[in-house]
C-alpha cells in the first residue's frame, strides 16, 4: 500500500501564510474620485510599510486595465465588472498573507457592497479620500474633467456619471483640508494595528 507523506496532505490556509510572513492579510479599498488623492495615499502607505518590512501589493485602475481588465470599456456593466474582477484577485492576495491596496474610484454603494462580499467583511476596510468635485477638477493633472465637460469622455464619474459618497467608511480622510501628510499619518495609525502579528 502507497504511503501518503503528511506533506502531501495539508492543504496550506491563510493563517499559515500570515505566520510566515508575520503579518496580517488585508485589503485596504481607497475609494473617491478621480484627483482625490486615492492613488497618492495609497503609493505612501505601501512606501511607509515596505519600510517596515511589510509585503504589500498595489492594484489600481492603470495596472489592472493594461492586464486582467484589458477587455473592458467604461459602460455601467463594464466598471461593475471591473471592480468585481478586482476584488477576486485581491481575494487571492489576501489568501496568500498580503496587504493589498485597491485604488480605484468604485463609485455606488452597490459595487463597494459587492466588493466587500467577495473579499470578506472582516478582511476589507474602506479608505474614504473625500475630496468636492471642484477640488478634484481644480487639479485635473491629467485633463480627464476637462475633457469630460467638453463631451470628450463619456460615464466620467463626478460629471456625466454619478458618484456616491460612502454611507460608513472605516476611515475617511478629507484631502481639501489636510495636508496629504496628514492624512497618511492618519491612515498609518488606522491601519498598522490591523496587519501587525509580532514587532518588527
Amino acid at each position: 500500500m502507497l504511503h501518503i507523506h503528511p506533506i502531501f496532505e495539508k492543504q496550506l490556509k491563510r493563517g499559515d501564510k500570515e505566520a510566515l510572513l508575520k503579518q496580517r492579510g488585508l485589503v485596504i479599498w481607497f475609494v473617491g474620485l478621480s484627483g482625490s488623492g486615492k492613488s497618492t495615499l495609497a503609493n505612501g502607505l505601501e512606501n511607509y510599510l515596505h519600510s517596515k518590512r511589510y509585503i504589500t501589493t498595489l492594484l489600481d485602475g492603470d495596472n489592472l486595465r493594461t492586464g486582467i481588465n484589458k477587455n473592458l470599456g467604461f459602460s455601467e456593466e463594464e466598471r461593475v465588472e471591473n471592480i468585481r474582477r478586482a476584488a477576486h484577485v485581491s481575494k487571492l492576495f489576501l489568501d496568500s498573507g498580503i496587504i493589498t491596496l485597491c485604488s480605484l474610484i468604485s463609485p455606488t454603494e452597490r459595487v463597494r457592497n459587492m466588493a466587500k462580499d467577495i473579499i470578506g467583511r472582516d478582511s476589507y476596510v474602506e479608505v474614504f479620500v473625500n475630496c468636492p468635485l471642484e477640488v478634484c477638477e481644480k487639479r485635473d493633472v491629467k485633463g480627464l474633467y476637462a475633457k469630460a465637460r467638453r463631451g470628450e469622455i463619456a460615464h466620467f464619474t463626478g460629471i456625466s456619471s454619478p458618484f456616491e459618497s460612502p454611507a460608513n467608511p472605516d476611515i475617511e480622510l478629507r484631502t481639501d483640508i489636510n495636508e496629504l501628510e496628514t492624512s497618511l499619518e492618519k491612515l498609518i495609525n488606522f491601519i498598522e494595528p490591523k496587519i501587525s502579528i509580532v514587532e518588527r
